[in-house]
This record gives C-alpha cells, structure tokens and sequence, in this order.
C-alpha cells in the first residue's frame, strides 16, 4: 500500500492543495475586518432598516406599520426643506473646497524652502474634531465676547458689533469658512497625492512641445487625476451631506430653522421627539440618497476607456 505524502504527490494536486492553504490563510487575515464590518455596519443598518418598518418609541411597545413611515416622509415638509438646504450647502462647500485645496495642493506639491512648514500648518486644521472646532468658531462668532466682530469695532471698520449669526447670509457664509478652514487641508493631502503621482516626463514633454500651464493642466493633469479628485470629490460630498455637528453646536438650526439639514432633522425626530421608527425610516432615505450620489459620481469622473 502507497501513502501519498507532499513530497510524493503529483506537482498538480501539490499546487492545489498550497493554493488552498493560502486561502485559508487569508481570510483568517481578513477575519477581524469583517468581523468588524459585520458588528459596527452590516448589523446596525439591518436593524435600522427593520426599525423604520416599525412605530418604534422610546419607551414601551413597538409595533409593526409596514410603509407607514416612509409615506409619512412624503408628506414631511420640513424633511424636504432640510434636504434642499443641504444640497445647497453640499454644493456651496464642496465648491469652496477644492477652489482652496487644489491651488494649495499645486503650492506644495514640489519640494522648496519650507515646503514641510506648509504641509503642517495647512493639514493642522485636519486633525481637530468637527465638534471642537465647532466651539472654537462658536467663541470666535459670539458677537460681544468672540474675536471677529470685537476685532472689526475696536479697528474702526464697523460703527457697533454686528452679530454674524443672527441672520441667514451671515450665519451661512460664517459656516461655509469654518468649513473650508477645517477640511481644506485634508482634501490637499489627496490632491498632492494625485498629483505627485503624475509622470514628469508627461509634463516635461508637453513643454518642449510648447503647451503652456493651462494646457498642461487641463490636458494632462485633470485626466491623469480622475480618480484622485472622484475620491476627493466623494469624501467631501458625503462628509456635507452627512453634516450636523457646526449647525447643531453654532447655530442650533437658526435663524428661524433656515440652517436645518437632513441629519440635523434626523436627530431632532429620532432624540428629541423620540419617533425612533421615523428616524431609522429617514436615515435609510438619506442613505439611498447618498449611495445614488457616490454612484453618479463615479460615472462622471470614470477613466476614459484607452487612457492608462
């Protein structure tokens, strides 16, 4: 009787049975992510979406309703007015953000004096939390205590201290800076990424031939960037679509609940009015919403077909 051992086995099944084994090896690699994926995300967004099935209070029973909470968001006007303000603030700050990070991502993308300094003092921002630098605007917009509008009166560039945050404009556009301030910095890092990236000899060539910055810009480093600037692009609109914490701790809402987002409205139903049902109803709509967008997005920014 032969016993067929590693050794002695025929190379075929020896090949086999190693690219099994890796197998195994591998996934018991990727074991604690998915694991973890499964407990914080696959978990609570299949009770989430059970939840908004139910009239689900804080206290006592919940009973099943089927639709009911997604027919009851139709009829949801201040849900709508949240969501149309918060595609305008997506729009307005994406906007404002890569109109700041790309021209600093250019500025230090190449190495001269100084160029670390730059790196830190504009990624700094980046590191301090949306809630703490929600505080800290909070301070710097309080009109009699804060920096802004003392600073502007005792200067002389205003005859008495104007409250920023009584009125829309104001409030909004105080936003949008604090904003760009925090999150420009970040969004530089993956655009100096991209741009690093991009061969010098490409650059180099177009110059012998001739082509000048713009021309190089618009043909060699905004194609060769598609899918820098789609995750850029993504991680901003996603991170304002999903925004709460500078309207809730600077402007709770205000003024006259004109700075109310989807997230914001969420939170409001969910912890304040307790309809936990109609919460999880209205984060499953918001989390459609944001999937559409992200697939959009990917398909006006893909890589045209021959383009290496």
């Amino acid at each position: 009787m032969t016993t067929i051992t590693a050794t002695t086995a025929p190379p075929r099944l020896r090949k086999r049975v190693g690219a099994g084994r890796r197998q195994w090896i591998g996934l018991l690699y990727v074991a604690p992510a998915v694991a973890l994926v499964m407990l914080f995300f696959v978990i609570p967004l299949g009770m989430t979406a059970w939840m908004s099935l139910h009239n689900w209070p804080l206290m006592g029973e919940h009973s099943f309703i089927g639709l009911g909470n997604y027919w009851a968001i139709l009829r949801d006007t201040r849900f709508w007015n949240a969501l149309r303000f918060t595609g305008y603030y997506t729009l307005i700050v994406t906007i404002a953000i890569f109109a700041v990070a790309f021209p600093l991502a250019i500025f230090i993308e190449r190495p001269r004096p100084f160029t670390n300094l730059y790196r830190t003092m504009f990624f700094m921002p980046a590191v301090v939390g949306f809630a703490s630098a929600s505080l800290l605007w909070s301070w710097l917009l309080n009109v009699d205590s804060g920096l802004f509008s003392p600073a502007a009166y005792d200067l002389g560039l205003i005859d008495k201290k104007f409250n920023l945050l009584a009125t829309f404009q104001p409030a909004f556009w105080s936003i949008i800076a604090m904003v760009v301030w925090k999150v420009a910095g970040f969004t530089m890092i993956i655009l100096m990424t991209g741009l690093q990236s991009i061969p010098q000899d490409l650059q180099e060539a177009a110059v012998i031939d001739g082509a000048g910055p713009f021309a190089r810009f618009r043909a060699i480093t905004l194609p060769l960037m598609r899918r820098t600037l789609a995750l850029a692009l993504i991680l901003s609109v996603a991170g304002s679509i999903l925004a709460f914490d500078q309207f809730y701790i600077i402007l709770r809402g205000g003024p006259r609940n004109q700075t109310l987002t989807a997230v914001y409205w969420i939170f409001n139903q969910s912890f304040v009015s307790f309809k936990l049902g109609y919460g999880a109803a209205l984060s499953m709509v918001l989390l459609v919403i944001l999937v559409a967008l992200s697939l959009v997005q990917l398909w006006l920014l893909r890589k045209p077909e021959g383009l290496d």
